[in-house]
């Protein structure tokens, strides 16, 4: 998710789920979702977040991370609540257990 192959702004609506906890590079992933929103926008998704649930932490580290589906480093609902309001003019984010859901809005 590097480099989408999309035009800056050509979407209304970007929806992840189930996506960034197996990114390799996040950041990226963060810029690319952002670029191709267009202004006033919408992201919304869902994913795994460390230190809500022990037993969704421990199966993450110990089972999904060894086949590959997760990758490290994990989001905090913290983190991810600072990391979408130092883009998004609007963020509003919950967690449910180890999932965080969120609906951010892009400035006009």
């Amino acid at each position: 998710m590097g480099a989408l192959p999309f035009a800056d702004g050509a979407f209304d609506v970007v929806l992840s789920l189930n996506g960034f906890h197996a990114f390799p590079d996040k950041e990226a992933a963060y810029r690319e979702v952002f670029r191709v929103l267009r202004p006033g926008g919408i992201f919304c998704g869902c994913f795994y977040v460390k230190g809500e649930q022990k037993r969704t932490d421990w199966f993450v580290r110990h089972v999904y991370e060894g086949m590959g589906f997760f990758t490290p480093p994990y989001e905090t609902a913290f983190s991810l609540k600072k990391r979408l309001e130092k883009r998004y003019a609007t963020v509003t984010l919950g967690t449910v257990k180890g999932m965080a859901w969120f609906v951010c809005r892009k400035a006009e």
